[in-house]
């Protein structure tokens, strides 16, 4: 069986639409979102009613989040100070926009998703907030992974897609607390995976494309897909509803526009 998986479409329906589009052309036979339906972009209500409309199974993102319970950041939700800045303004702009029953649709999204030996979340399965970078430790990206209890963990939230594999092997762990007796523990962890699906509507890999992945339960087979869309048409409505004019640059080119954090990986600590 084919599976689609699509994450961070951000309010984006022409990418939206081109996905589904190709998705349908590839002949998949379910299809999951890992959430950020809306946040950036113009079209926030259309995103949200036609993943509504088709019945999709979606997980709750860190902006679906916000927008419903109010801003909720920590130290790794944005990956610099001048992007949580752009941020906020996004929010403000979005908690206005979004019509009562978008929002009590969002309100209803669980973390996550499971369908046998997957599991789906949006940034990683403790946060949804949390970066689950290519470069994360692999023995935190281990950990993040077997909490699922999952072989194969699907997440978005970077919006830069790629597969990581962390390769079978035994594991020693060491526990010791005040008082106590040091305990060990041994135990065999199977080969998993870490699949990022990347972004529909504000794809971050130095290319406007949105980008989702189509994962073969059979063959375990994992098939990134790169899909162009008139992403100038969403850069024009980005500036005509007011929205701050990097979100067009960034979008046209693919690329986040902010300095970089002193700590890249983003792991989440609340």
């Amino acid at each position: 069986m084919k599976i689609a998986v699509m994450s961070c479409i951000h309010g984006n329906s022409e990418a939206l639409d081109a996905v589904l589009l190709d998705i349908d052309k590839h002949s998949c036979e379910k299809i999951y979102c890992l959430g950020d339906l809306v946040g950036y972009g113009p079209y926030p209500n259309a995103v949200v009613a036609k993943i509504r409309s088709l019945d999709i199974p979606t997980c709750a993102g860190c902006w679906d989040e916000d927008i419903v319970e109010g801003l909720n950041a920590c130290d790794c939700s944005y990956p610099s100070l001048l992007a949580e800045k752009r941020g906020k303004l996004a929010h403000e702009w979005t908690n206005k926009e979004i019509h009562p029953e978008n929002r009590e649709f969002l309100i209803q999204l669980p973390h996550s998703l499971r369908e046998g030996n997957l599991a789906f979340v949006h940034g990683s399965p403790h946060s949804n907030h949390e970066y689950l970078l290519p470069e994360l430790d692999a023995f935190v990206a281990l950990e993040r992974v077997l909490s699922t209890e999952a072989d194969v963990l699907f997440c978005g939230h970077t919006h830069v897609p790629y597969v990581r594999t962390l390769d079978s092997g035994q594991l020693h762990v060491r526990v010791r607390s005040e008082g106590t007796e040091e305990q060990e523990t041994n135990f065999h962890a199977s080969l998993k995976r870490i699949v990022n699906v990347g972004s529909v509507g504000e794809p971050r890999h130095g290319r406007p494309n949105a980008t989702y992945v189509i994962y073969d339960t059979d063959t375990q087979e994992v098939t990134l897909r790169e899909v162009p869309y008139d992403y100038q048409k969403t850069v024009r409505a980005i500036i005509e509803k007011g929205l701050p004019a990097i979100f067009a640059w960034r979008l046209a080119r693919g690329l986040e526009f902010a300095e970089r954090a002193d700590d890249p990986t983003h792991v989440c600590t609340r």
